[in-house]
């Protein structure tokens, strides 16, 4: 299962997130974003509907993410997620820093 697919670059950088992303492929995660991302910067959404599961190494390339992201001018949302992750962004208050939808 491919854990990470570019839906659209432009005007926003999209890209779905499934299955499982950990401290295995969390740099994996991180090198397909920045690819996409220095192709052209702007703001990032990323729909997470068919995540399965995360851990802190995920939560901490998320926050990686978002500085790089803000550093930049641009804004980054993650949509969809399932009530057992977000609750994970809750918990560690990362709802308060970035935008997470639905």
């Amino acid at each position: 299962m491919q854990e990470f697919k570019v839906l659209e670059s432009t005007p926003i950088l999209k890209i779905a997130l499934s299955g499982e992303i950990d401290s295995g492929n969390a740099d994996e995660f991180f090198d397909v974003f920045s690819a996409e991302y220095e192709k052209n910067p702007s703001d990032v959404v990323f729909e997470c509907s068919k995540l399965e599961f995360i851990d802190s190494t995920t939560l901490g390339t998320f926050v990686k993410i978002l500085k790089h992201v803000k550093s930049a001018g641009h804004a980054m949302k993650l949509t969809g997620l399932i009530p057992r992750l977000k609750k994970l962004f809750v918990i560690c208050s990362l709802d308060t820093i970035m935008e997470i939808e639905g």
